[in-house]
Order: C-alpha cells, then sequence, then structure tokens
C-alpha cells in the first residue's frame, strides 16, 4: 500500500474523529461525574471562608475531572484536520513542480494549485468520481496519476479529448486534421540544456500559451511501453498519431522536447484525474512568480 498524504491524512481524521466523538458523548459526562463526587466527598472545613470553600472545590472538581492527554490533544486537533482534509479533498490541492517538462508555463519549483471540483466530485483516497461536473477540455492544464505509477502525479497540457485525432510531427501539432496555429515569441533560455531555445505561443483551444520547441532537437518518438489502446497510435522515426479513445486524454508537455507525456506512454485515464492547475502562490527562488496561468 502506498501510504500517501491523502490516505495518512484520512487515518489521522478518523481516529481523531473517533476521540472526538468518544469524549463529546461519553467521556465529558464520566468526567463530570468523577468531579462532582470528589467535590461531595470534600469533608467541612468550619473555619475556611466561602471564597476559600469556592477555590477548593474547583481545584479538587478540575483535578478529578481532568482530561487525558491523548483525549484532549486528538479532540483539539480533529476540526483541524478535518478542514484541511475537506479543503484538500473537494476544493484546491497544493502541489510542486518537480522539473522542467512544463516550461515556460511552469517553472522546477512553482508550488500551484489544483482545481479539485472543476471536473467533478471524487471520493478522496480512492479517487472516484461521484458527482460528474466538467470534463477536461484542450488547453487545460491536468494533474492527474501516472498511468505507469498512480503512485506519482504527473503535470501536463490537454492537447486531445476523447474522439479527437492528435498528431506530432516534424515538431508541429495537428488536432483532428488541422495544424495548431504557433507564433515566434523570441528565446527562452532553459535551465535543464544550459542553452536557449525556441519560444512559440500556441493558440491551443480557448486559450493562448507558451511552448518551447528545440529546432537543433531530432527528437525519435518511440513507445516506453505498450500502453492500453496501443492500436490506436501509429508511431513513426520523428512522429506519432493518435485517435483518443473513450474516457481518456492525450497531454504533453510545453517544453515539447523535453518532456515524457502521451506521445511515449499513452493515454490519461478519467480515473486518474487529480484535477486542473491554474494558480502559482509561491517559488523560493522566484518570489514574484504568484498568479494565475494557462
Amino acid at each position: 500500500m502506498h501510504w500517501d498524504f491523502a490516505l495518512i491524512l484520512f487515518v489521522l481524521l478518523v481516529l481523531t474523529g473517533i476521540v472526538w466523538f468518544y469524549d463529546r458523548f461519553f467521556h465529558v459526562k464520566k468526567r463530570r461525574q468523577k468531579g462532582e463526587q470528589a467535590v461531595a466527598a470534600l469533608p467541612a472545613v468550619g473555619s475556611m471562608s466561602a471564597e476559600e470553600r469556592a477555590a477548593l472545590e474547583k481545584t479538587t472538581y478540575d483535578r478529578a475531572a481532568r482530561v487525558p492527554w491523548w483525549i484532549e490533544y486528538g479532540a483539539s486537533f480533529f476540526p483541524v484536520i478535518l478542514f484541511v482534509f475537506v479543503l484538500r479533498s473537494f476544493v484546491v490541492e497544493p502541489f510542486r513542480i518537480p522539473s522542467g517538462s512544463m516550461l515556460p508555463t511552469l517553472q522546477n519549483g512553482d508550488f500551484i494549485l489544483v482545481n479539485k471540483f472543476d471536473y467533478g466530485i471524487r471520493l478522496p483516497v480512492v479517487n472516484k468520481k461521484i458527482i460528474s461536473v466538467n470534463e477536461p477540455k484542450v488547453g487545460d492544464v491536468l494533474v492527474f496519476k501516472y498511468p505507469l505509477n498512480t503512485d506519482i502525479d504527473y503535470i501536463k497540457r490537454v492537447v486531445g479529448t476523447p474522439g479527437d485525432v492528435v498528431e506530432y510531427k516534424n515538431q508541429r501539432l495537428y488536432l483532428n486534421g488541422t495544424e495548431v496555429k504557433q507564433v515566434r515569441d523570441g528565446d527562452y533560455y532553459e535551465p535543464d540544456r544550459a542553452q536557449y531555445i525556441n519560444q512559440y505561443q500556441e493558440h491551443l483551444g480557448d486559450e493562448t500559451n507558451n511552448i518551447l520547441v528545440n529546432p537543433k532537437v531530432n527528437l525519435h518518438i518511440t513507445p516506453i511501453v505498450r500502453f492500453p489502446h496501443f492500436e490506436q497510435c501509429e508511431y513513426r522515426h520523428s512522429s506519432v498519431r493518435c485517435e483518443v479513445p473513450e474516457n481518456a486524454y492525450f497531454v504533453m508537455g510545453d517544453n515539447r522536447d523535453n518532456s515524457l507525456d502521451s506521445r511515449f506512454w499513452g493515454f490519461v485515464p478519467e480515473e486518474n484525474i487529480v484535477g486542473r492547475a491554474f494558480f502559482i502562490w509561491m517559488n523560493f527562488n522566484d518570489f514574484g512568480r504568484i498568479g494565475r496561468f494557462h
């Protein structure tokens, strides 16, 4: 079993929830009874004033009704863990970008937020959709469980939805037989390769985003595994053409020559979807990288 953060958080939620429920509906009554019995057992002292007697009774009650440490901490943490669990499972979830495959849109070290409800409400931990809302569309930046190892989260851009025909040849993208428009937009310094690479504005879907293409790289596109629906793809030396199956998506990195994506390992099943990335909230190497992105 892969003990990822979602599962750990769920286990903590259950444990602290049990403690909170036990304390609120059972143990609090026992503590009250013990306190009252301790106060009733106090001997009468004639020389004690009313204020001194009240202070003694309070001290005696508090000592007898003291909350065990495991109940105190468990019940106290439960509301906090519940809030984080609900927020992370159904609203937004933070992720950190671990590589340069989405340059120039996202940089290595970017901390991003992922919308968890835009593509439907899913059960936490098992990631099973129970309420449909919207479906991913071409141009969306998608976070998903890597099909070859679902313990790993990946982030790429959707370039093909169910029924679309996606073709990538000669470093150009074609969608349903039409070449996706690209406009040269200067150069970008690619830190992984320590060189400047051609930057383009790509008009994909309803938005315009930037991509990187290195004309000096002769990318050899070949599958690294025989993936589900492999028969719906055709490979040549430097090109691939795929018809996207039902309930699946074809994704690519914006750093086209430095991205391990659907060209190499196939389609993203609908059940692997985590959410839509939409906001950069921190990068420790560049504190100015805050805001939405396309």
